[in-house]
């Protein structure tokens, strides 16, 4: 019962790409103002201590959200996922449930040093999590929702570091509500391969996605041009692998489009914090992916 398995229950490298969340959150906010920010000598300390706390915030909630999916599944997954931590003896129900715990409780409470909104977010989030993997995911419909729910949660929680703007923005959160709702219609067919509906319907919506990030040139905050190139590079890391996987249907082909697409969240926000922020901050963001990718070659995504 190493620490390895239960490092490997919070699914890091996905831990990565919710960090990208919480920085293009942190961008639209007005935290920083375009790239005028870089030319500056001195970063406001406060802002960067709210980013700081955001950030230990998110790891709390999605790796307690994961570990929790494990300790719910776990009967399952000794039928259909008999390698994962819990099946296989290396992590146990009990310590598993204390980790998701402690976790979450970590979440919360890094989410309140920013603020009571930020700590209101964190528990809806927390809670969000828990309805997923109790009951959300066995829903053909709620069950994306709920997950997309998670993640749109988690970049109110980027954009409450200036709590005024959470009013302001919220509607970016139906980005994410929407692009990870696809994710999860496609990791459906992980276990026994894709279904076509669900797979052709990610792919529209894929494509909603990207016109919705577009529309935000409509915004005087955002600037399209500086999003574009980071826009590109997300449609071509999720386009061909689920295209990939929907005449085959073969559940390894579906994996590698849940993997892409989950990575690719790296690259959406990417395209968002370029528009609100500067090209220089939308290169930090992107600077996760292949420290996402990485980890992911050591730890599972799915």
């Amino acid at each position: 019962m190493g620490i390895l398995a239960y490092v490997r229950l919070m699914r890091p490298a996905n831990i990565v790409t919710a960090i990208a969340d919480i920085m293009m959150g942190f961008a639209a906010s007005g935290a920083l103002v375009t790239v005028a920010v870089w030319e500056s000598s001195s970063f406001p300390s406060i802002a960067l201590a709210s980013l700081l706390w955001l950030v230990l915030s998110t790891i709390g909630l999605y790796g307690g959200g994961v570990v929790f999916n494990d300790v719910f599944d776990a009967d399952l997954d000794r039928i259909e996922r008999p390698e994962r931590p819990i099946p296989s003896g290396k992590a146990t129900v009990l310590g598993a449930t204390m980790l998701g715990t402690l976790l979450l409780a970590l979440g919360i409470l890094a989410a309140g040093q920013v603020s009571v909104l930020s700590a209101f977010i964190a528990s809806a989030i927390a809670a969000c999590a828990l309805l997923y993997d109790w009951k959300g995911k066995h829903h053909p419909v709620l069950g994306p929702v709920n997950m997309g729910a998670c993640r749109g949660g988690n970049l109110l929680l980027g954009i409450s570091a200036i709590p005024t703007a959470v009013e302001q923005f919220w509607y970016l959160s139906l980005i994410p509500v929407v692009y990870i709702s696809a994710i999860t219609m496609v990791s459906r067919g992980e276990v026994h391969g894709g279904n076509q509906f669900a797979l052709k319907g990610a792919v529209l919506l894929y494509g909603v996605v990207i016109g919705g990030i577009i529309s935000l040139a409509l915004l005087p905050q955002f600037n399209v041009l500086y999003s574009l190139p980071f826009l590109l590079l997300f449609a071509y890391l999720i386009f061909p692998p689920l295209l990939k996987a929907i005449p085959a249907k073969e559940p390894a082909y579906v994996m590698q489009a849940v993997k892409a697409g989950v990575l690719a969240l790296i690259a959406m926000n990417a395209s968002m914090a370029a528009g609100f922020a500067g090209w220089q901050y939308g290169i930090l963001v992107l600077l996760l992916l292949p420290v996402s990718r990485f980890i992911a070659k050591k730890f599972a995504i799915t």
